[in-house]
């Protein structure tokens, strides 16, 4: 094999790794740019451990859903996609509702993926990849002491239910 060759080779594998990561980036800012704004209501996950870093863990409502009679008797395993309807409420927010295996028609959703079963309850753990929310640290410091009064979490979702945590605004003092 001669010099050519070899950088060729070389050459196209670190185009290929150039090309995985371009991807990556423009799946995950797509939401973003493109993707229609939601409010949705949360809480910190474990009030004791809120911070790992400079990020804090989130949790909803229906983070870890009952499934619905028509998906009930399905086998779900983990990672396997589910999409959940988003039900509007008052002042703008919205709430997790139905899930569903295909994306429901004509009402705004966010596809998850399970992440856990609990057996025997019916119940499914459902990520959607909106559950950490980095900020700088002196942000993430004010946040953790604020949030635990209650959040909620603005959410950018594209059209094919994939989410993006944009911010967490935290509820006003009473």
């Amino acid at each position: 094999m001669n010099k050519r060759h070899i950088i060729i080779g070389l050459s196209a594998a670190i185009a290929f790794q150039g090309v995985v990561l371009a991807t990556e980036y423009i799946n995950s800012v797509t939401p973003l740019m493109f993707g229609k704004e939601y409010r949705i209501k949360t809480r910190p996950l474990d009030p004791r451990s809120l911070f790992r870093g400079n990020y804090a863990r989130l949790s909803y409502d229906t983070s870890q859903m009952k499934l619905y009679s028509e998906i009930k008797e399905k086998n779900l395993r983990r990672d396997d996609v589910v999409y959940v309807q988003l039900n509007p409420l008052e002042e703008g927010l919205h709430q997790l509702g139905t899930i569903t295996l295909e994306p429901p028609a004509g009402v705004p959703f966010i596809r998850g993926r399970v992440a856990n079963r609990w057996f025997g309850h019916g119940s499914y753990d459902v990520k959607f990849g909106i559950e950490a929310y980095f900020a700088p640290k002196e942000k993430a410091l004010e946040l953790e002491r604020e949030v635990r009064r209650g959040a909620i979490a603005v959410v950018m979702i594209s059209s094919s239910g994939k989410a993006a945590l944009k911010e967490v605004e935290v509820q006003p003092k009473e």
